[in-house]
């Protein structure tokens, strides 16, 4: 498959054009220098050839961050078979696009130059002053008001091999012209709502209780009536990981992706909250394909400023689609509110999850159990996660997590046999039996997993609400003694069973 770099320097429009040829609004722009920092890829279909689209980082020197950027960009567009050089129209040529640009054509690639901001006839006249560039391959667009760009794309397609043709290609239709609308800004508490407050009744486990339904269950299979609103049970993508990486700035995110992957795919600096739009990038590691996502370090909600709000909003989407997340806290530091609020992303949405104690290299080691104590007494409710130490930096135990993340796949995607799981509750009842509620008698007459990702199991007893949160946790305690759990959430759901 032909690669396809957008390169150019700050905010000549590389993320518009290169959300206008993925047709969706996923690079995030603004009108801020840098907004773009890591090489975004995606598969792409141009008129009827497939491709993969390369959003890189603004051409620009200055700090370390954008010497980085600019270092990062240039690789990609030495790796790719055909570059879009995008320049301003609105401004004049400038010298160093220039030697960039026959730097470029140097290489022996296809090389276009891309006049972005052409907005209207009158600024076609501007379009002359780029052809001192000494290119044919050059196109007058304007990004936003889509015009002009149907000559480009017909001069990418003649450059991508017929074997790349699609043979159907599905219409996609714009929507709003791929305007996103912003949420308002939000206070701390308005950001983290959807964070339950933990308390100490609270065993870290999800209790679902409905309210009592009209239907029939009279049987094991019954359970899985559409009318009963429960899910079949389906074990798709089991092969596919989709991991979050997700923490506060500068904890190392950036850093443990690039150890991951074994390559310099993300941009690394001190500069607090260097990634803002999440990148992800898949390796096949065992059998499984493992879907790696880089979000943007998260800061409390009134220091956030800018586009940082956009990387918010996507960090939070990226979450939606995971399976599992690593929180990534610095050993190094002592923790804070902060870090236990993101974590609190991991249970809301209910992932499996792995505690990543980054910069073990440089932390105080000798204090290992009271670090680790630490963790478990601030972080209850991620009492299942188990925790690795390791220096993504320096790759101490990296290797290590792989394998740690196929375990606890196995754990989130497993369906426990109605007989076993049964065979556990009973003996837990017999053990110890259900407090009664206001002199009624409560019976639980089995129970069965219904969906796996995470494990949910759906408990059918004669009272739902008078399961206690105290015998809910027992249970639960007794389930992850007799199955393994380590590493994923278990929910329940309390059913009332019907009568015919």
């Amino acid at each position: 498959m032909k690669k396809i770099a957008i390169i150019g320097r700050p905010n000549v429009g590389k993320s518009s054009l290169f959300n206008r040829l993925v047709k969706k609004r996923d690079a995030i722009t603004s009108e801020q220098a840098g907004t773009t920092r890591d090489v975004k890829r995606r598969d792409v279909i141009i008129i009827n050839k497939e491709a993969l689209l390369l959003d890189t980082g603004g051409l620009d020197r200055g700090c370390e961050l954008f010497d980085k950027i600019k270092e990062m960009s240039l690789k990609a567009a030495y790796q790719a078979d055909i570059i879009l050089y995008m320049v301003d129209g609105k401004g004049l040529p400038e010298e160093e696009d220039k030697k960039l640009f026959y730097e470029l054509q140097a290489l022996g690639k296809d090389v276009a130059l891309v006049v972005n901001k052409i907005d209207n006839d009158k600024m076609k006249e501007k379009l002359w002053e780029f052809y001192e560039f000494g290119t044919d391959a050059i196109f007058g667009i304007s990004v936003a008001h889509n015009r002009n760009t149907v000559e480009l794309l017909e001069w990418i397609a003649s450059k991508i091999p017929d074997s790349d043709i699609v043979k159907e290609v599905e219409e996609e239709v714009e929507q709003d012209n791929n305007i996103t609308i912003i949420r308002e800004d939000l206070s701390d508490e308005d950001f983290f709502a959807n964070i339950e407050a933990q308390d100490e009744e609270d065993d870290g486990f999800t209790y679902w209780d409905e309210d009592e339904m009209d239907g029939t269950i009279d049987d094991e299979n019954s359970i899985f009536a559409q009318n009963d609103k429960i899910k079949e049970f389906n074990e798709d993508d089991v092969n596919h990981i989709k991991i979050s990486i997700i923490g506060r700035t500068n904890v190392g995110k950036s850093s443990l992706l690039n150890a991951l992957l074994g390559e310099e795919r993300s941009v690394v600096s001190s500069v607090a909250g260097t990634t803002i739009d999440p990148i992800d990038e898949s390796i096949n590691y065992k059998g499984k394909q493992l879907t790696f996502v880089d979000t943007a370090g998260l800061r409390r909600r009134g220091k956030i400023i800018g586009i940082e709000k956009f990387a918010l909003m996507r960090t939070t989407e990226m979450l939606e689609n995971s399976n599992m997340a690593l929180v990534v806290l610095d050993a190094s530091e002592p923790f804070l509110d902060l870090d236990e609020k993101i974590a609190g992303l991991v249970d809301s949405n209910k992932l499996a999850c792995i505690i990543v104690l980054n910069k073990w290299d440089i932390a105080k080691r000798e204090e290992h159990d009271k670090i680790i104590q630490t963790v478990r007494d601030r972080f209850k409710f991620l009492a299942y996660a188990p925790i690795i130490t390791l220096s993504a930096k320096s790759h101490q135990r990296v290797d290590k997590l792989n394998d740690m993340i196929l375990e606890i796949n196995e754990n989130y995607s497993q369906r426990i046999p109605t007989s076993q799981l049964n065979a556990v509750m009973d003996k837990a009842m017999r053990r110890h039996q259900l407090p009664s509620m206001h002199g009624q008698v409560i019976r639980i007459y089995y129970a069965t997993q219904y969906e796996t990702r995470p494990p949910k199991i759906a408990i059918v007893m004669n009272k739902p609400k008078g399961l206690h949160f105290t015998y809910r946790r027992y249970l639960t305690n007794k389930l992850r003694e007799a199955f393994n759990f380590t590493g994923t959430p278990l929910l329940f759901k309390a059913k009332k069973r019907g009568e015919k």
